[in-house]
């Protein structure tokens, strides 16, 4: 049934003129961007159609690769959905620009919360900073699998020393949801402040991100 048919109080556009976006689920609000369906389906069922291919609302907005296949996405509709999931990354999680300090722990945990925490696969990352610790870059220099990703200190110490570094803050995720540094994200920190080290680029930090709470930081648990 198209959604023209369904009692007004259901629609979802007249739903959120009467209650407010908070009302609608998230199907429901993929549908407004979406506009219209196709044969057989309607816009909401669009919608839900995405989120399950995607694996999440959450894991929607902070997919990098195209949106999944799904019948009745258009090259249209893909359009405008992506542009608005982008305007949403941004919204959400606001990009860290060039020349912002960063003198405390909070100053980035936020950002890389709302950057790393959706991933289905292990990302590992890193905050390039200058010597009064003013951003220049932030990379995602590795991903792996679900079990985690191989990170290998000479391609930190190549990105250091292409970005002009002079002090680093590195982050990664854990896809199963638990913050909680492991024994391997201890030991490979390490490696990478030693190796770091030789070439005169400081460590800052070690930030640990999972999906509910803020990122743990190796610097205030005192193992940097």
């Amino acid at each position: 049934m198209n959604i023209s048919h369904w009692p007004i109080e259901e629609r979802p556009r007249e739903k959120l003129l009467a209650q407010g976006a908070s009302a609608l689920s998230d199907a429901e609000l993929l549908a407004i961007f979406l506009g219209s369906g196709s044969r057989g389906q309607t816009a909401v069922d669009l919608g839900r159609r995405l989120i399950t291919a995607a694996g999440g609302l959450r894991a929607l907005l902070v997919r990098s690769e195209p949106l999944p296949s799904v019948r009745g996405l258009g090259a249209a509709k893909s359009c405008r959905l992506q542009a608005v999931l982008e305007v949403a990354r941004r919204c959400g999680g606001e990009e860290l620009k060039r020349s912002d300090t960063l003198r405390t722990p909070l100053d980035s945990a936020g950002f890389l919360h709302t950057r790393m925490s959706a991933y289905p696969y292990e990302v590992f990352a890193v905050v390039f900073l200058d010597n009064r610790h003013r951003v220049i870059a932030f990379e995602e220099l590795f991903r792996g699998t679900i079990d985690g990703t191989a990170v290998h200190p000479r391609e930190v110490v190549r990105a250091c020393l292409r970005h002009n570094a002079a002090a680093v803050i590195f982050a990664h995720n854990h896809p199963s949801g638990v913050a909680e540094p492991s024994e391997s994200d201890r030991s490979i920190t390490h490696e990478l402040r030693e190796a770091l080290g030789l070439v005169g680029v400081r460590v800052l930090d070690h930030f640990v991100v999972g999906t509910g709470s803020q990122p743990v930081s190796m610097a205030q648990r005192g193992w940097l």
